[in-house]
């Protein structure tokens, strides 16, 4: 059996509702996080609406206009994380408004490097959980993917999870519906759920394991330093 124990999971719920108990969103996170957590990983949820985050793209907002900003005290969350699962409804096909912002913070923070001169965000995961009662889990997951991968998070196969009703107006993940949960039963949500969630962790165990990434060809400060590959003469070598 692969140990998984030394990894740290970080669960952001992006919902739009007030609170987490009202979240649909929180039902499915919670199943993917109960797999990791009896896989011996460590996990924490993070519900971001409980917390002041403004809009904008530096690491501190409060240096821009706005009075409070807690994302630099969350990003310490973040950046502990071998695993970040954004979590996030449908509105109109798209992610919420508050993952938005997130993704938008999170970009704030691409120009920190670890100590290799890679992004800070290398060696760490990603992946996307979506619950809706209309199209677009497929969308939702490419646009934050994409964000997640072009910070430098690595995005293992089948990196996405969700459920929608059927088309139209309906009931929402977890909702009672003639005294059973809606989607609990859904075989393809509890397939896609469960892979997510275990490729994660494998993906992480593996990058954990190996160090990280080689820096070669991948230091921005060499690259700063002039270390330079020579696109005016390139010499290839074998």
């Amino acid at each position: 059996m692969t140990d998984f124990s030394d990894l740290k999971a970080l669960y952001v719920n992006c919902s739009l509702k007030k609170t987490p108990g009202d979240s649909h969103t929180q039902l499915l996170m919670n199943a993917s996080a109960g797999i990791m957590e009896a896989q011996g990983v460590s996990v924490e949820h993070l519900y971001l609406l409980d917390h002041q985050v403004p809009p904008g793209v530096y690491p501190d907002m409060t240096e821009h206009g706005w009075d409070r900003d807690d994302w630099p005290a969350l990003w310490e969350k973040v950046l502990a994380a071998d695993i970040l699962i954004i979590g996030t409804p449908l509105w109109l096909g798209e992610e919420s408004s508050v993952c938005r912002v997130l993704i938008e913070r999170l970009y704030a923070m691409s120009g920190k490097l670890n100590d290799r001169g890679q992004s800070v965000f290398y060696s760490k995961v990603g992946g996307t959980v979506v619950t809706g009662n209309e199209d677009g889990i497929k969308h939702v997951a490419m646009t934050t993917g994409f964000a997640m991968n072009h910070l430098g998070y690595t995005i293992p196969p089948q990196a996405d999870c969700g459920w929608i009703g059927e088309a139209g107006p309906g009931p929402s993940y977890g909702d009672d519906v003639d005294g059973k949960r809606a989607g609990f039963d859904n075989e393809f949500t509890q397939r896609n759920t469960t892979i997510m969630t275990w490729n994660a962790m494998h993906l992480a165990r593996m990058l954990k394991a190996a160090g990280g990434y080689s820096q070669e060809g991948n230091d921005r400060n060499a690259w700063d330093a002039g270390a330079r590959f020579d696109f005016e003469n390139p010499e290839y070598r074998s």
